[in-house]
């Protein structure tokens, strides 16, 4: 398993992946967490406060969860250093992506839609870490994969639906038991708090985090700082 291009050392090593210049480490790791969609401001302090080690804001319009327009880009910009200020992205140019990106601070992007391997490779050329999301249904298309192996940091596997994302469903996760590609990924698809326990005991090859979303919120964008707290604090210590 690959380290992620851009990622400090001390998150590859919470989540168990490997340094450059040494083996991955003895004994197990807790799951990265992703907490995405925030676009409510006081909803964004209260779980910046938990230190998520990512936070996904959506620049997709016709998302109910579209940020751009509802949050001041000086609020994204002033989030704590150790948080990975993520931007999520459904066919957007390397254009448009790279001005988001500068305009709110954002370290890394999150393709949700049929953007190709090259524009993953412009992107972390252009210093940001990649995420490449892909839906799954009844199996994992690994061909799909290959082309993005050498141009992306991970992958997020998401539950096919009728939305390039934010369906609130899960999918199978033991479709993933045979996954052996270098990337490492992130699960996503209606996690909830009734899913920590199982979240925190899973073990599969190439899972390093998780994204949290539908599934704790009391609407589109607000989330539930307390229902967060919660899983955040089952998958750091039941995992350990």
């Amino acid at each position: 398993m690959k380290t992620p291009r851009h990622l400090p050392a001390d998150v590859a090593l919470a989540a168990g992946l490997p340094e450059a210049t040494a083996p991955a480490p003895v004994g197990p790791s807790r799951l990265l967490v992703k907490v995405c969609g925030m676009r409510d401001e006081a909803a964004l302090a209260e779980v910046a406060a938990l230190a998520p080690d990512f936070l996904g804001f959506i620049f997709a319009p016709a998302s109910p969860r579209y940020m751009a327009a509802a949050l001041a880009a000086e609020k994204v910009q002033g989030l704590p250093a150790s948080i990975w200020k993520v931007g999520v992205f459904v066919n957007a140019t390397t254009e448009t992506i790279l001005e988001a990106a500068r305009r709110f601070g954002l370290a890394a992007v999150q393709l949700h839609g049929q953007e190709p391997p090259a524009q993953c490779e412009e992107l972390g050329e252009a210093g940001l870490l990649v995420m490449k999301a892909f839906s799954v249904g009844n199996a994992v298309n690994v061909a799909r994969l290959l082309p993005y192996v050498p141009f992306c940091d991970f992958f997020l596997f998401d539950t096919k639906g009728a939305a390039p994302g934010g369906n609130g469903t899960v999918f199978d996760w033991s479709l993933l038991a045979g996954y052996n590609l270098p990337v490492p990924y992130f699960l996503a698809g209606g996690l909830a708090l009734e899913h920590a326990a199982e979240l925190a005991a899973l073990r599969l090859p190439g899972l390093v985090g998780v994204d949290l979303n539908s599934g704790f919120e009391t609407a589109p964008g607000v989330k539930d700082a307390g229902r967060l707290a919660q899983m955040l604090q089952a998958l750091r210590v039941n995992r350990e």
